[in-house]
């Protein structure tokens, strides 16, 4: 894992590195565990806008995480990070 060092565009950024995760990451996310996420544009039950300026911009994707701790003894790899 390589370390990712900033160029000094302010004085916090000088002499600012982090760990470079390129090598964990996936191009794509485990599709088994993806499900599509439904945008509300601002509306409401009703479907009147209820939020303004809202709408567009990139599609999201809902990802299924088990946060349940009850699997002691099984063992697992991390195999990437998203």
């Amino acid at each position: 894992m390589g370390i990712k060092k900033y160029n000094p565009t302010s004085p916090g950024r000088r002499f600012q590195t982090v760990s470079d995760f390129s090598e964990l990451t996936a191009d794509r996310p485990y599709e088994s565990l993806v499900r599509s996420l439904r945008k509300t544009g601002g509306r409401n039950n009703n479907g009147r806008i209820t939020v303004r300026q809202r709408g567009g911009g990139n599609k999201r994707a809902y990802r299924l995480i088990d946060f349940k701790r009850d699997k002691s003894g099984v063992p697992a790899i991390v195999e990437t990070i998203e």
